[in-house]
C-alpha cells in the first residue's frame, strides 16, 4: 500500500490541496477568495511538478486498477495546465459573483480527470469520470442568478446521467461476459473470441465515452452548455475534460478492446466522419461565438478520432499531438472571447457585433485570426501539423477513404472560421463600442499561445515527437 501511494503523488497532492482549499472556504467564506485561488494554483503546479518528476515511470498500482505511465502523465500535464489557466482567469469574469467553491470544484474535477487518464479498470474508470462530471454539473450552473447558466447545468446533468447509464450498462455487459473489470482481462476475453454480449458491451461503453468528448451523435448538449455556462467554465469544458475523455477512450479501445479492433474501428470511423461533417455544417449558421466554438470542438474531436481509428501507435501519437495543439488553440480563442466586452463591462458574444473589430482592437483581432486559422488547419500555422499527422496515420493504416473524406470535409469547416475573420476585418464597424484593454495575465497567455501557433510551433516538433512517441508506446 505504501509503495502504491508513493506512485500517485499527483492525485494525493490534488486530494490534500482540494480538501485544504475546501476547509479554508468553509471557515473563511467568500471574502478571501483570492487566497483560495492561490492555494488551488499552487496545488495544480505541485501536482504537475510531481507528474514531470515521475514521467517515464511505468507501474501498476492498487491491484492493477491504475497505471502510472507516460501516457497518463502526458494527459495529466495538459489537464493541470488547462485547469490552472481556468482558475487564473475566473475572478475578472465573475467579479463579485466569484465564490470559494470555484477553485475547489476545478481541483476535484482535475483529480477525477487524472484518474480517468490512468484507469486500467472499469471501476476506476467510472469513479474518475463521475468525480469529474459531478464537479462539472455544478460549474456549468455556477452563476445562479443567470438563467442561461442554470439551464446549461440542468441540460448537462440530465444528458450526462443518460450517458452514464449507457456507460454503466456497457460496463455490466463487459464484466458479465468477461468475468473481470480489468482491461487486461477484458482484452484476454475478447482475444478468445467475440460474442454478442461483449460486442454490445463494447458499443455501449464507447457510446458513453463519446458523450464526454462531444462526438456526434452524442453532441447535443455541447452548444447549449458552452453558450450558457460562464466563459471561464466553458474554457474549462472545451479543454481539460476533452483531454481526459479522449485519453480514456484511447486507453480503453487500445488496452481493453485491442483484440476487437475490427469491431470498434468501424464505430470510430462513423463517429469521426459524423463529427467532422456535422460540426462543420452546424457551425455555419451560428451567430454566437461560443456556440460556434462549440461546433468547432465537435469538428476537432472528429479529426482526433481519425487518428484513433487507425488503431496503431502512430495513430495514438497523432492524437496526443492533436490534443496539445487543440488545448492551446482553444484556451487562446476563449480568452479572446473573455475580453469581448462593451464599455460597461457586459460580455459580447454576437458574431455580427464583431464587425470592424480589427480597427478597434487590432492586436486582439490578429490573435483571434491566428486561433481560427489554426483551428481550421490552414498552413503555415501550427494547427495544420496535427491534422497532417492524423491523416497520415489513417493512410498508413490503409484507411485512405477515411482520410480523403476527412480532408474534403475540413474544407467545409474552413468556411465558418474565415467568415468570422471576414467579419472582423472587412465588414463596416458595428454600433457596439468595445472596452479597451484586458489584464496582463490574459494578454500574456493570448500572446504566448498565438506566437506558439505561428511558425514558432514547428521548432518544437522534434521534442513533441519524442514525448508523444514515449507516451503512446506504453499502450502497445
Amino acid at each position: 500500500m505504501t509503495a502504491d501511494l508513493a506512485l500517485i503523488w499527483p492525485e494525493l497532492i490534488l486530494t490534500i490541496g482540494g480538501l485544504i482549499t475546501l476547509l479554508l472556504g468553509t471557515f473563511g467564506g467568500d471574502r478571501r477568495v483570492g487566497l483560495y485561488q492561490l492555494a488551488a494554483l499552487v496545488t495544480l503546479a505541485a501536482a504537475a511538478a510531481a507528474v514531470v518528476a515521475m514521467f517515464g515511470t511505468q507501474a501498476s498500482v492498487f491491484s492493477n486498477t491504475l497505471e502510472v505511465d507516460a501516457f497518463g502523465g502526458f494527459a495529466k500535464l495538459l489537464i493541470y495546465a488547462a485547469s490552472f489557466v481556468c482558475i487564473l482567469i475566473a475572478p475578472r469574469f465573475f467579479k463579485d459573483a466569484m465564490r470559494a467553491e470555484y477553485p475547489v470544484l476545478i481541483l476535484f474535477a482535475a483529480l477525477g480527470m487524472g484518474v480517468m487518464a490512468s484507469a486500467r479498470d472499469l471501476m476506476t474508470l467510472y469513479v474518475g469520470l463521475e468525480l469529474n462530471s459531478l464537479a462539472a454539473y455544478v460549474l456549468a450552473s455556477f452563476m445562479r442568478s443567470d438563467d442561461r447558466s442554470s439551464e446549461a447545468g440542468l441540460k448537462y446533468f440530465v444528458l450526462g446521467a443518460l450517458a452514464s447509464g449507457m456507460l454503466l450498462y456497457g460496463i455490466s455487459l463487459l464484466y458479465g461476459f468477461s468475468g473481470t473489470t480489468q482491461f487486461a482481462g477484458i482484452a484476454q476475453a475478447m482475444g478468445g473470441g467475440m460474442n454478442n454480449g461483449l460486442l454490445f458491451g463494447l458499443v455501449f461503453v464507447i457510446a458513453g465515452l463519446a458523450f464526454k468528448i462531444s462526438a456526434v451523435p452524442f453532441h447535443m448538449w455541447t452548444p447549449d452548455v458552452y453558450e450558457g455556462a460562464p466563459t471561464p467554465v466553458t474554457t474549462f469544458f472545451a479543454s481539460a475534460p476533452k483531454v481526459a475523455a479522449m485519453a480514456l477512450m484511447t486507453r480503453v479501445v487500445i488496452e481493453a478492446m485491442g483484440p476487437a479492433t475490427a469491431a470498434w474501428q468501424q464505430i470510430m470511423i462513423f463517429l469521426a466522419l459524423a463529427s467532422i461533417i456535422l460540426g462543420a455544417v452546424g457551425a455555419i449558421g451560428q451567430k454566437n461565438i461560443k456556440r460556434l466554438l462549440a461546433y468547432s470542438s465537435i469538428n476537432n474531436v472528429g479529426f482526433m478520432l481519425v487518428g484513433l481509428a487507425a488503431g496503431t501507435q502512430q495513430g495514438v501519437e497523432s492524437v496526443l499531438t492533436y490534443l496539445l495543439v487543440y488545448v492551446v488553440t482553444t484556451i487562446g480563442s476563449f480568452l479572446v472571447v473573455l475580453q469581448l466586452r462593451d464599455t460597461e463591462g457586459n460580455p459580447i458574444e454576437s458574431i455580427p457585433a464583431l464587425a470592424g473589430f480589427s480597427q478597434r482592437r487590432p492586436g486582439l483581432a490578429a490573435a483571434m485570426a491566428v486561433f481560427l486559422f489554426s483551428l481550421a488547419g490552414i498552413p503555415p500555422l501550427f494547427g495544420f501539423w496535427p491534422k497532417y499527422l492524423v491523416f497520415q496515420a489513417a493512410v498508413d493504416a490503409n484507411l485512405l477513404p477515411l482520410a480523403i473524406a476527412g480532408i474534403v470535409a475540413s474544407v467545409i469547416g474552413a468556411f465558418y472560421y474565415i467568415a468570422v475573420i471576414k467579419t472582423m476585418y472587412f465588414d463596416d464597424k458595428s454600433e457596439v463600442e468595445f472596452g479597451t484593454g484586458g489584464v496582463v495575465v490574459e494578454d500574456a497567455v493570448i500572446t504566448a499561445s498565438a506566437l506558439w501557433l505561428s511558425v514558432v510551433g514547428y521548432f518544437f516538433i522534434p521534442v513533441l515527437a519524442v514525448v508523444s512517441a514515449t507516451a503512446a508506446a506504453v499502450l502497445f
